[in-house]
């Protein structure tokens, strides 16, 4: 857990230039901590916030590369001593039924979504096990505890971040580090626009389920009900209070969407609760 014995707080965020990203840098450089933001653009970032330069430290990190990972976590350390908060926040969504996409889309969309937050994650695990304290905030989406149809292989990234959180959460609770997994729903990011890849193989059969999803991207986009800069605000309230939740919802839509699986999986889970039940050693 974040040390409350002092306000001010060192975060380690990636994907900044723009999104949550960026809204999370500045609700944090708003409230006095020291942020060290990682992006593509690191330049673009250090330029939107040059009237904090002095607690901003804007660095290129390319996810795919370990040993660029673990220079710039070193050169974190250096410049502020610590890290309190890593957000975890890099990555970007694929659409497109599960076999329309190809190999080569699949592997970049893991490369990013789940091994780069394992390869950040783990490169700052050393320092905040020596610290015995910190929090981890990784970015999940209403993907990652829902499926739905034409984001099939981006909600399959989404539940591994979900597991691994859980898992992760288990195991630095004793050493006094905790984790929040934030499930956004529809935000007005660009999220739909130009970081939202379609699978370049379409296939007829798929037309209505995920061709459907692909044509709504389009039509959904900039028109988002949620709000990137209250969402930053959120996440800074929750992991900065005293008790920070595992799992935080954002957005009426996913709110709604979630407490609606909530209902099937408890009613199936009842249905079938006869068979379930019967499949264990009679004692």
């Amino acid at each position: 857990m974040i040390s409350h014995s002092n306000n001010h707080h060192v975060w380690f965020i990636t994907g900044t230039s723009q999104g949550f990203g960026r809204e999370l840098v500045r609700a944090a450089l708003q409230r006095g901590d020291s942020v060290i933001a990682t992006s593509r653009h690191p330049q673009a970032v250090a330029a939107a916030f040059s009237k904090a330069a002095d607690r901003l430290l804007a660095l290129s990190m390319d996810l795919r590369d370990p040993a660029q990972i673990s220079s710039v976590v070193e050169r974190a350390i250096a410049r502020f001593g610590r890290i309190d908060v890593l957000v975890n926040n890099a990555g970007y969504g694929v659409t497109g039924a599960v076999e329309e996409a190809s190999e080569k889309e699949i592997t970049a969309l893991y490369d990013t979504n789940v091994f780069g937050l394992l390869r950040v994650t783990r490169a700052l695990l050393p320092y905040l096990r020596k610290q015995r304290s910190g929090h981890i905030v990784n970015l999940s989406s209403i993907g990652g505890l829902a499926g739905l149809p034409g984001w099939g292989l981006y909600n399959s990234t989404k539940f591994a971040v979900e597991g691994l959180s859980e898992a992760l959460a288990a195991e630095l609770a004793p050493l006094g580090i905790g984790v929040t997994i934030v499930e956004p729903g529809p935000f007005r990011t660009d999220f739909l626009g130009g970081s939202l890849v379609k699978a370049a193989n379409t296939l007829p059969d798929y037309e209505a389920t995920a061709g459907k999803t692909r044509a709504g991207t389009v039509e959904r986009n900039g028109k988002q009900q949620g709000n990137p800069a209250l969402a930053a605000d959120a996440i800074v309230r929750a992991v900065t209070s005293p008790d920070p939740p595992l799992h935080l919802l954002l957005g009426r839509w996913a709110y709604d969407r979630f407490n609606q699986k909530l209902d099937a999986l408890r009613q199936e889970m009842e249905a079938w609760r006869e068979i379930a039940l019967g499949t264990d050693f009679k004692t």
